[in-house]
This record gives structure tokens, sequence and C-alpha cells, in this order.
């Protein structure tokens, strides 16, 4: 949303000989694509310090540049480019980017929608907004923006057009959510699942990542909706003492949006039957796997409590293709690679071997990288993976840098075919040593395995 420099500092408390009248036309954290006319903030990162980066960002074409009151600026950069807030918390630059989030927010004051689950909260997010796109105008959280810097900078992408805004949550430890909440300030909240995530960061174990997603619940007003999966037992459980605000979606015979008649069609995706109430409707998925029909039944939900119709919203999920690095196809040398290495949990990777074998192949082939964030477990669900691999009939396992040397083990101890690699690049040089026509390939690893680099070799 588009404010005067003047306006930015009422809200933030901000200082300076700034020109009040200046537009801030976007915002951005970042001074190496910052646009002309954006307003820099200069938080601090794990690495860096955005302060050293404020004479960058204006000479890029910054209109100004938030930063900390006791920072010393260079004799040459211009006082009247900066604003100036209180340094009286560890990165006072951050709190003011998000208290300008949360009044953006208010000043809109339309209906937002929280998405949060452990995993698939970024298709999730897509389909719900893919379903209320076809009736409203809707802002969705880019990519995967969902922490405590990116959430603000998508609340500052907030325009008065906006209808609807559906923005994506994610936690790695208790309390986070719920401090996203108090910026966000969401009216609805929408619960994919709860699984072994973060593990390392949540020594009571999933029950306590199951209470920090409740948070999103918590937030919402008396008034509130929560979409939730029944198929989860813990998300179901979150139902508890909401009433008619609880809409219930899943295979379970207790949702109130139901799938039936699920049909995996390989890389063609998924046929399913939707039923709610005493309507029905047939739909089809163009991505990969059965478990995406429960992310399409969370944004059916939502669109039909928003007054959309069933056809609507079935045709509408049926747009849905898959993302970058999240299921999509590619084809390497004849073999079928299936690139969903954006990040990976027990419960995803065994959701994706489950679509890896519903394609014909001569051979299926999952190339798996190490999980992350287990704690004390990581080496026994590493394990257990590699094991239900070799249950499902996984031809080879080709396991990528650290605890995934457990998943091989796994795989071995049920005589399965495995390679075990230290690197992306490694894993990469294997791919195009031992790839054939006909093979259907799985990728998928955390995130800072960067598997995806197995790929750059690719001819």
């Amino acid at each position: 949303m588009k404010l005067t420099l003047g306006q930015v500092a009422d809200f933030i408390h901000a200082e300076g000989e700034f020109r009040s009248g200046d537009e801030a036309v976007g915002y951005s954290i970042d001074s190496r694509t910052i646009g002309a006319g954006e307003l820099f903030f200069a938080v601090k990162g794990e690495r860096v310090d955005g302060h050293d980066y404020v004479e960058t960002a204006l000479a890029n074409g910054a209109v100004a540049a938030v930063v900390s009151m006791s920072w010393m600026p260079s004799d040459e950069l211009d006082p009247c480019l900066l604003l100036r807030v209180p340094d009286d918390c560890e990165d006072c630059v951050l709190r003011a980017m998000q208290q300008l989030a949360n009044a953006v927010r208010r000043l809109w004051g339309k209906r937002l929608i929280g998405v949060t689950g452990s995993a698939g909260k970024t298709t999730t997010k897509e389909a719900v907004a893919t379903v209320l796109g076809s009736r409203f105008h809707v802002l969705k959280s880019a990519g995967n923006l969902n922490n405590h810097f990116g959430l603000p900078l998508q609340l500052l992408k907030l325009e008065l057009e906006h209808e609807v805004a559906v923005i994506e949550m994610g936690m790695n430890h208790a309390g986070e959510i719920r401090a996203l909440a108090k910026i966000a300030e969401p009216d609805w909240a929408v619960v994919s699942n709860v699984a072994a995530v973060h593990l390392e960061f949540f020594p009571e174990g999933i029950a306590g990542i199951a209470a920090a997603k409740y948070e999103l619940v918590e937030a919402l007003p008396g008034e509130g909706i929560a979409v939730l999966n029944a198929d989860d037992g813990y998300v179901a459980a979150f139902a508890r003492g909401l009433g008619e605000r609880a809409v219930l979606y899943g295979i379970s015979q207790n949702a109130g949006v139901r799938a039936q008649d699920v049909v995996d069609a390989g890389l063609d995706g998924v046929r399913f039957t939707v039923v709610a109430g005493e309507e029905q409707a047939e739909a089809r998925l163009g991505v990969l796997g059965r478990h995406n029909v429960s992310n399409a039944l969370a944004a059916i939900a939502v669109g039909l409590k928003s007054g959309i119709s069933l056809a609507e919203c079935v045709a509408a999920v049926g747009e849905l293709r898959a993302g970058d690095r999240r299921g999509e196809v590619l084809i390497w040398n004849g073999a079928t690679i299936i690139n969903d290495s954006y990040n990976s949990n027990p419960k995803a990777l065994d959701a994706m071997v489950d679509a890896l074998m519903s394609v014909v192949a001569k051979r299926h082939i999952v190339v798996a990288g190490e999980m992350l964030e287990l704690g004390p477990e990581a080496a026994e669900l590493h394990a257990a993976c590699g094991r239900r691999m070799a249950e499902r009939g996984v031809s080879v396992v080709l396991g990528v840098r650290g605890q995934a040397r457990a998943l091989v083990d796994g795989m071995r101890e049920c005589g399965g075919t495995v390679v075990f690699v230290e690197s992306a690049e490694a894993a990469g040089v294997w791919m195009r040593e031992n790839l054939r026509e006909g093979d259907v390939v799985l990728m998928k690893a955390s995130r800072g395995v960067k598997l995806e680099r197995a790929l750059e070799s690719r001819v």
C-alpha cells in the first residue's frame, strides 16, 4: 500500500528530517532488488545487518530508509533520507516493519485467511487463493514468505482493491504463529496437518507442534472461522468448542466437505468425488499425489463458506499445477524426474513416495536428502522412511548427506538397492551416469540440502 513518509512515521513512531510528503510505493529489506521509490528497512538478519546496505539501497532508488536511532551514517548520507526508530529492542527496525504491516492490515480492514500446517501449507495456500480468485480480488503470500520477515512484507502489499488476503504462516518454535497472528490479525484459519517436523525445538514431541499450530485458531476473533482437516487427529481436535465456526474437510465421514472414490492417475494427477451436504461434483487435480486431495478439499471448503458454488470451486482447483520444486515434472535423458526438492519431512516424504509408486515405471528411484530439525529421533525417523520405501517397492534409494545415511540403512535392512553420497552435486553425477529411459525419479530433501543442485548437470 502506498503511504507518505509522514504516514509511515506516524505508524512506526519514527523521527528525523525526512520529507514527509514523499511517497513509498513499496517496501523491501533487500538492497539488491529494491525498486525505485520503495522504502528500505535496515533489518538485522542471521548473518548481515541491513544498516550496512543503507547507502546501496538509496543508490538503487529507495525513497528513504528506516534505521535505528543509534546508527551513525557516513557524513555523505543525506539525513533527509532516514526515518529513525527507537532502538529499545534487539531489532527495532524489524519491529517497525511489523508495526507498519499491522497498521496497513487494519487500514485495509477486510477478510484475512491464515494458512498453516506441518506439510503442504504452501500448496494449500495456493489452492485456497485459486478458488477464492474465481470470485474475489485476492492477495496471496508470494512463495513461502511466511515468517517474521516475509509475512509483514506480504501484508504491506495489500491494496484497497483487494477483497480478501490469503497469508501463509510458518513456524519452527512455539509462540511464532501467535506472534505472526498479532501482526496479521486473521479472520479465518486453515490448518492442514500436524506432523513430526522441527522436533529439534519441541522436546515435548508432536503434541508441542500441535499446540504451536493451534495458536492460529486461538488468535481468531469471536466470529472467526476455522477450516480444519478431519483426517488429522490433532487438527480435528481444534474444532472443540467452536461449534458451527469449525468447518471440517477430509475423507472422514464426519467431514462436512468430503472426498470419496479417490483414484490416482499417475503423472496426470488425481480424480475424486467431492461431497458437500446434498451436493456432489467430480474433481480432477492436475498435480501428482493423493495427498493433494486434502489440500484441494481445504480450498473447496473455504470457497463454499465464502459463497462460491461447488461447481466453481471444483473447476478452480482443477487449474492448480505444481510449483517450482514442488512436484514439478522434468525429463532427463529419457528418465522422468519428479522434482519435489523444496523441502521435506517424514510425512511429506512418505506421501510423495506413494505418489511416485502410482506412476508406471521400469524403475522407481528415490533421491532423498536428509531431513533437518528432527531432533534426537532423527536417525530413527529417517530409517523408518527407508524401510517404508522398501515395503512400497522402490527400486533404488540414493541418500544424500548426513542423516540420509540412516534412511539408506533402513532401506538396506529390507533388502533394497541403495547408494549414499555426501552432496547434491555428487547426487547429480550419480544420476547423470545411472538414470535411463523408463526410470521415474523422486527428488526430495530439506531446504538446507539444496538438492536442486543435482539437476545443474542435466543435459
